[in-house]
């Protein structure tokens, strides 16, 4: 049985699913090698020769709170709140909702039948990405799942290297989108890291050249998984990463001149 649960310190971490991608791997990656997907990531390739990226959100309790980053891609396919409500944990109860960056499949269940799917929450959304994206200001997502935050006077826009709690910061991690943000854990002298879209498959700790189509400014994108990448190796930092299969947790480690990403 898999354990969705993980400690960094006195944080607790616990991992969400919403549901699950589909889409050939050089599709995905335009500049990645099938032949590499084949020979060295088999068991990422399903049957069919697709991967399928997981949808994953994380809830996070911290010195009283519980903190949901990012929604998922939302109904009707998605089962974010039953997979919840499975691990214990009551839509009602969440205190803060964090979303790393602004894409469909992050803000999929912000609201419900028009209302905030969590009733007490308090939204944070980085203001270079609410910048970025209500500029653009047609997309279906947007409209529909984070503009009504505003008028609702749930939502907070936020700064780089915001502080969530005195162990949970954010983290400017652009490229992916704009304003993307990753959120770095620090508790007694643990370390932990949420990734966001940072990276979208285990292969890129390897081959972290390799931009998914999603990328809005690939060369900034890359440069910034390459410089966390190198970050979190070094320390040994428990990640959670959302597009990652199974939980989502695991260390970067390194061997034999290569860098693998090792689930724990």
């Amino acid at each position: 049985m898999k354990n969705y649960h993980r400690t960094v310190g006195k944080v607790e971490l616990i991992s969400l699913t919403d549901g699950f991608g589909k889409g050939r791997p050089t599709s995905i990656f335009p500049n990645s090698s099938l032949d590499i997907w084949i020979e060295e990531y088999s068991e990422l390739l399903y049957p069919d020769g697709f991967i399928h990226p997981r949808y994953g959100s994380c809830v996070i309790r911290s010195e009283g709170k519980v903190i949901l980053v990012d929604t998922g891609d939302g109904p009707p396919d998605g089962n974010m709140i039953r997979d919840m409500t499975d691990k214990g944990i009551n839509p009602g109860e969440i205190d803060l909702v964090i979303i790393t960056h602004l894409h469909g499949d992050h803000v999929g269940w912000n609201l419900t039948d028009n209302r905030a799917t969590f009733s007490k929450a308090q939204y944070l959304i980085s203001k270079v990405d609410w910048e970025y994206w209500t500029n653009l200001g047609t997309e279906p997502h947007v409209r529909e799942q984070v503009l009504p935050l505003e008028d609702m006077g749930i939502l907070d826009l936020i700064e780089d290297e915001y502080i969530i709690t005195d162990e949970l910061t954010t983290v400017s991690t652009p490229g992916h989108t704009p304003g993307h943000f990753s959120i770095s854990i620090y508790s007694s002298g643990e370390k932990g890291f949420i990734l966001g879209d940072v990276a979208h498959s285990p292969a890129q700790a390897q081959y972290t050249h390799w931009n998914p189509t999603f990328d809005v400014d690939p060369n900034l994108a890359y440069n910034t998984r390459k410089k966390i990448f190198a970050r979190l190796e070094n320390e040994g930092t428990l990640v959670s990463a959302g597009h990652f299969p199974d939980t989502g947790f695991g260390r970067l480690i390194r061997e034999s001149h290569r860098r693998y990403w090792q689930v724990i």
